[in-house]
């Protein structure tokens, strides 16, 4: 295996890695967000439908970032078998990603 294979496949690992490390983040960042919403909603001085229509479309934007989390472990798995095809076995442990990731297309929609 040639240094440019070795090269691009590890930076390729570090890349995929921060791209799910920031669908994480971002799925987080919509827990907080609507962690604050409804707590600020309970105030006695606030309607209860208050945000009502906010808190659907953050449930809309946390379930794209799902299928995007999803979608991302999918590259994941195709880099990875694309790594094992192209310069042998994979360094260190490989990536197997359990098929049940994968399989509620109720939530994950493209």
């Amino acid at each position: 295996m040639s240094d440019r294979i070795v090269t691009d496949a590890r930076y390729l690992k570090k890349l995929i890695r921060e791209a799910e490390a920031l669908a994480d983040e971002s799925m987080i960042a919509f827990a907080k967000l609507k962690q604050a919403m409804l707590a600020a909603r309970q105030n006695p001085e606030v309607g209860v439908d208050t945000g009502q229509r906010a808190l659907m479309r953050l449930t809309q934007a946390e379930q794209q970032a799902i299928a995007m989390s999803t979608n991302l472990l999918r590259v994941h798995e195709e880099l990875s078998k694309v790594a094992r095809v192209v310069g042998g076995l994979d360094e260190g442990v490989p990536t197997e990603i359990q098929e049940a990731a994968f399989s509620d297309g109720e939530l994950v929609s493209a």
